[in-house]
């Protein structure tokens, strides 16, 4: 029973990581379509909160109360925050620069777990943790290049994301996968909606550039984080981070086919490097069950 809930519970952040790894191509479409950044996070979390809103509904499923309600809600505003971090490096760094920070939060998820949280470092944890990291930097490439804001604003995104898993990983069990996304994502739409106060959004124009930021709000918003939540929840933080290493990879691969952007002999083992990591943590039994 507890091997079949940990390979659920690999499947579920594989299934996130693929779907968080569309993000950036549905985002170059609805770029060229005349998006902009806050258009596509307002679209991303506003149509994300009323799908699993109708969700909740339909399932009958309960909303969290008290300290995890507001626990949740914590976690919301901290993606927001982080979507904001991301795309404000983007705009000094590069794309690359700005990944590689980002993908900083496995490394700092596992430290911080083993420090506070009593997780152990077991050798083939930190043999695929190690692996993981050697695959992104060939994955993502050569295009390192970025000024002072764009690495401060990608070294928070790492730290925001880290303490959005951690803090994921204890509270997404006491409220249930389905009601913990919902509220992220409800606080996340919230939040973000105050940006209009400040500034008008630019939407796409066309079906192909809703097409892609609806793309952005089922597949890379409501599947990516209700099956990362899910797979949270059987698997320990350092593990599912780890595995989302594979985001990368997929992003790179589409690029290579759908953007004609080539991928280079380094990218190709960057990739594989990151596959065998996620094998490596597949095949590596806990040492005791999950609480």
């Amino acid at each position: 029973m507890f091997a079949s809930r940990r390979a659920t519970g690999i499947l579920l952040i594989l299934l996130s990581a693929c779907a968080f790894g569309l993000m950036p191509i549905f985002g170059v479409y609805a770029y060229r379509a005349g998006a902009d950044t806050q258009g596509i996070l307002l679209i991303r979390f506003g149509a994300a909160a009323v799908m699993m809103v109708a969700l909740m509904q339909w399932r009958g499923a309960r909303w969290p109360r008290g300290k995890v309600l507001w626990g949740l809600v914590g976690m919301g505003l901290a993606y927001s925050a982080q979507a904001f971090c991301y795309f404000s490096a983007l705009q000094y760094a590069s794309a690359a620069l700005a990944a590689l920070l980002l993908y900083l939060y496995p490394v700092l998820v596992t430290l911080i777990a083993a420090a506070f949280l009593g997780e152990k470092l077991r050798r083939r944890a930190m043999f695929a943790l190690l692996l993981a990291c050697i695959g992104l930097v060939l994955t993502i490439g050569n295009g390192i290049a970025g000024k002072l804001p764009g690495i401060l604003f990608g070294l928070a995104t790492a730290f925001i994301y880290s303490g959005y898993i951690l803090v994921g990983s204890r509270l997404t069990p006491k409220a249930g996968a389905l009601p913990a996304a919902s509220v992220v994502m409800v606080a996340a739409a919230l939040s973000l909606s105050t940006s209009t106060a400040f500034a008008t959004p630019h939407w796409a124009h066309g079906t192909a550039g809703w097409l892609a930021m609806l793309g952005i709000a089922l597949i890379s918003t409501v599947i990516a984080i209700f099956a990362f939540l899910a797979g949270l929840d059987r698997l320990r933080a350092a593990e599912a981070s780890t595995l989302s290493t594979l985001e990368p990879v997929v992003s790179v691969l589409l690029a290579a086919t759908l953007l004609a952007e080539p991928m280079s002999a380094l990218q190709w083992l960057g990739g594989a490097a990151i596959l065998a990591a996620a094998l490596l943590i597949a095949l590596t039994p806990p040492a005791v069950p999950a609480e």
